[in-house]
């Protein structure tokens, strides 16, 4: 695999760009080529201002030394961008779907660190909906891997023939017990949006969500997933696995549920009881190291 080394971050924005004008050209499929390609931005800092931002907005603890888990996907997610807006990436990034993420962190990452970030594509997959990538990111520091992550993202189209996903490891038949209820307010996109860079037009306003079929905004995959670990708690090392079901609209209630190691986010139903699936998920504690 080819590695690209480059001196800062890409800016989302032109990503985005890129990605909308040459959606409509792709065919995708699970045997497309796609190019083999790491980048890699070495002597990262973690800019503190957004990251207090990102906290707020999702709900970790803000003031000490260190990065909530989820918050390497943010630092990572411009490269992935850069790789799947490409014209060599063979899904279209319009309607590109985020289907799932697992996290490994291996120990606690400090905020003032210095860190090298690292994205590739792994590969594709036949999806019973479509063609599924998944991306790799990884945090190293002083040459040893701290985190990493692999983002599953769908494109749909039809298939003949195509497998079943694999069954959700998250998925148990005794219900969660309820601890809290949330009310989203509309403009959790856009602020999500503001602390994270990802300005996808589905999560900023009723509007452009309904130029993609959505009746309003929906919140980001990637926020709902960190609002649930924040209010779950993680152990400084530990594995996290999070599949994202059904979207969130926005305002909305939802309800969080957690047995300490399980946890869902569902609608909140008419009678104030758990609803719909938004995400599911587990933590696990980690003892050893890759």
């Amino acid at each position: 695999m080819a590695t690209t080394t480059l001196g800062a971050v890409p800016s989302l924005v032109p990503l985005f760009v890129r990605g909308a004008l040459l959606s409509p050209a792709k065919r995708p499929r699970p045997e497309a080529e796609f190019a083999r390609e790491r980048l890699v931005v070495p002597g990262l800092r973690v800019d503190l201002a957004r990251l207090s931002a990102y906290e707020r907005v999702c709900g970790f603890a803000t003031g000490d030394d260190s990065l909530p888990v989820t918050y390497p996907h943010v630092l990572g997610f411009p490269l992935a961008m850069r790789l799947m807006s490409a014209r060599s990436f063979p899904l279209p990034l319009l309607g590109l779907v985020h289907t799932s993420i697992e996290i490994s962190r291996y120990e606690t990452l400090a905020a003032t660190g210095v860190y090298e970030l690292g994205v590739h594509v792994e590969g594709l997959a036949a999806h019973r909906r479509g063609t599924e990538a998944s991306v790799v990111t990884e945090l190293r520091r002083d040459g040893g891997l701290v985190w990493e992550s692999r983002s599953t993202y769908l494109a749909r189209h039809r298939t003949t023939d195509a497998p079943g996903k694999a069954a959700d490891v998250t998925s148990e038949s005794v219900p969660l017990p309820v601890l809290d209820e949330w009310r989203l307010a509309g403009d959790v996109g856009r602020r999500y949006a503001a602390a994270s860079g990802d300005r996808n037009p589905i999560h900023l306003h009723p509007l452009t969500a309904r130029l993609f079929g959505f009746p309003r905004a929906i919140a980001h995959g990637m926020w709902t997933a960190a609002r649930s670990l924040a209010a779950q708690g993680t152990p400084p090392a530990v594995r996290v696995r999070a599949e994202f079901r059904a979207p969130v609209l926005l305002p909305s209630a939802v309800v969080f549920a957690s047995d300490g190691s399980r946890f869902e986010l569902r609608a909140r139903g008419r009678d104030g009881e758990a609803g719909r699936v938004h995400v599911s998920g587990r933590v696990d504690a980690l003892t050893g190291r890759p």
